[in-house]
């Protein structure tokens, strides 16, 4: 059997239109891991030098945020949120 690449949706995630569809699939789910792994991908997309500076976190500090298993503070997802111009928005479930 022949190895497939492994696939990095990053790479997928070039336009903002497809990074707040592909976040509001994820949101739908309502799983915390699948959200931050969501977030830690379109940060990735959009350049996670870029995302640190726009948040006034260190590069190291937001992969650690977007690692599974870790659940990072709330106003540091606010804070990528903001860097990556994006908004949370509720409706009726």
């Amino acid at each position: 059997m022949r190895e497939l690449p492994e696939l990095d949706i990053a790479e997928l995630l070039d336009s903002e239109e497809v990074m707040a569809a592909y976040l509001s699939e994820i949101l739908a789910t309502g799983d915390s891991t699948l959200i931050m792994s969501a977030l830690g991908d379109i940060a990735r997309a959009k350049g996670m030098s870029t995302i640190a500076r726009e948040t006034g976190l260190n590069r190291e500090s937001l992969y650690k945020a977007f690692r599974p298993g870790t659940e990072p503070q709330f106003s540091t997802v606010l804070k990528v949120m903001a860097a990556l111009k994006m908004n949370l928005q509720a409706s009726p479930a």
